[in-house]
């Protein structure tokens, strides 16, 4: 038995609450952003404080904290060109 081919075509515009549902996700990708933010101060503050102190776990611990709320903000915002890449890249399979 064969089955007939199936196709996607993603279309936010084709449920109801769509444009609700876009600016949600948009106010969580803002929210991440200040948040980011603030872990990004905050890291850098214990960083300096640790490094004054010249206490290392700290000064570890505030440079982990930088790094990864940098990272964090690279991932929020590509989130949305990695999420087409992967798509596309998904579509082009046979």
């Amino acid at each position: 038995m064969l089955f007939a081919d199936v196709r996607v075509s993603p279309s936010p515009s084709s449920l109801p609450g769509s444009a609700a549902l876009q600016t949600l996700v948009n106010g969580i990708a803002g929210w991440a952003l200040i948040l980011t933010l603030a872990a990004l101060i905050i890291g850098a503050v214990v960083w300096a404080v640790g490094s004054h102190t010249q206490n290392m776990h700290h000064s570890m611990a505030g440079r982990r904290a930088v790094v990864t709320s940098l990272a964090a903000a690279i991932v929020i915002g590509a989130a949305p060109s990695l999420v087409n890449f992967f798509f596309h890249t998904g579509l082009s399979v046979h």
